[in-house]
């Protein structure tokens, strides 16, 4: 009998805790303080902002920009946000938006799609798509990356999106979330249209967007390869970008080439982790653009280096949340989180992880905090943490659950 009264008393007890909302209470607090570590960055440089340089890295460009991967800080920049027509440089945004239908599931990489008469029409560069032909995801974003296919950016717009038109509606809305003040798009593909332009600092900053997805590297440093290889037209790739071939460590971006926005590049190298973007519009000729990129990476090279802290997708920590089905959600990075020094010097550095008040339901992505990095009393980085994974509200008897199990536990279960 008193054993029966002990389990009643303890049912009622149970419910008068979560009628008073007393089990999120009993969880850790959401707002963990902030949990401060120091480190040495070794002989890495100032941590101070690193000073565009006066040095005119590109002479004969009409507009160009110098930026840091990690933290999107620029180093150098020429007229960097004025309006240009971009070309094929346009192909950065569409790859955007195919990554992203691949990272999300709407895409895979087999999938076939199939060529439209209009998607085999288009001029310029192509790797002639009959109309009904199929190719594989793999191989039109093959044939965008690395022969600049207009066909193929077409097909994979009317694939994902039912036509060219409404795709291009979303790549407007992408640039709009990057905060891309300086782009409209007219097309997926470069060719000449009225309103289609941007700028050398939207295209680093879309091109920076794009390298979040590190996988685009295995198509856009591929100097050569092969379509319909096992056919009766089999088709050699070339890529448009030759510095993949020839300057140490670029792995990639994209070219663009009309008349009206002449020799364009937006091309990355990365050397001992230290990944930039280098941006140049309106060249008078290719050799003349590849100089110009090349001087631009060497300056980068030759004057910063970058601290690299936690790559993207880092676990920081476990972050609390209020009423869920899980007590605790793993946070990670959104971005990676790192600072560019100068080569000359060296500094310590401190991270200071901020945590957000959570309730469920909490979705996958979501922000839930954020890192800073602190150097010489500076804050060089401050990235978001977004959750690892989705926590669904808990339902009255899972809440009732925890909240008994914690009683049992005296606050200990999770």
């Amino acid at each position: 009998m008193k054993r029966h009264s002990f389990a009643l008393g303890l049912g009622v007890s149970a419910l008068c805790l979560l009628a008073a909302s007393a089990a999120p209470e009993i969880a850790l607090a959401a707002r963990a303080p902030a949990v401060v570590q120091t480190r040495e960055a070794g002989d890495v440089g100032s941590a101070q902002s690193a000073p565009v340089t006066s040095v005119d890295l590109a002479k004969q460009a009409k507009s160009a920009i110098l930026m840091d991967f990690a933290t999107g800080k620029v180093l150098y920049a020429k007229n960097a946000h004025e309006r240009l027509p971009m070309a094929s440089i346009t192909k950065i945004m569409t790859l955007l938006l195919i990554f992203e239908a691949i990272d999300s599931g709407k895409l895979k990489w087999t999938d076939r799609v199939q060529a439209s008469e209009r998607a085999a029409s288009m001029g310029g560069s192509q790797i002639f798509l009959e109309p009904g032909e199929t190719m594989t995801v793999r191989d039109l974003v093959k044939g965008i990356a690395i022969a600049s296919a207009n066909d193929a950016c077409v097909a994979m717009a009317e694939h994902l999106d039912g036509s060219e038109e409404a795709f291009v509606a979303r790549m407007n809305q992408r640039a709009k979330e990057l905060g891309l003040t300086d782009t409209h798009f007219a097309n997926c593909n470069g060719l000449p249209a009225p309103n289609h332009y941007s700028s050398a600092h939207d295209i680093a900053v879309m091109s920076r967007a794009l390298l979040m997805h590190p996988e685009v590297t295995a198509f856009t440093s591929v100097y050569s390869d092969y379509l319909r290889k096992d056919t009766d037209h089999p088709l050699w790739l070339v890529n448009t970008n030759k510095l993949v071939r020839f300057y140490d460590g670029v792995d990639g971006l994209k070219t663009g080439y009309t008349q009206e926005a002449k020799y364009c590049l937006s091309a990355t190298a990365k050397r001992d982790g230290f990944r930039v973007i280098a941006v140049v519009m309106g060249e008078p000729r290719p050799t003349v653009r590849n100089a110009e990129i090349a001087a631009m990476l060497n300056y980068a090279f030759a004057h910063y280096k970058s601290v690299q802290v936690y790559p993207r997708g880092h676990v920081v920590g476990q972050v609390a949340v209020k009423r869920g089905t899980r007590d605790r959600v793993d946070a990670v990075t959104a971005e990676p989180v790192a600072f560019v020094t100068e080569r000359s010097s060296h500094t310590a550095y401190t991270t200071e992880v901020q945590w957000m008040t959570l309730k469920a339901p909490v979705s996958r992505g979501q922000v839930v905090g954020r890192v800073l990095v602190k150097s010489a009393g500076q804050v060089v980085a401050n990235v978001p943490l977004v959750a690892k994974d989705d926590v669904p509200k808990a339902t009255f008897f899972q809440s009732l659950g925890k909240t008994v199990k914690k009683v049992i536990t005296f606050g200990q279960a999770r």
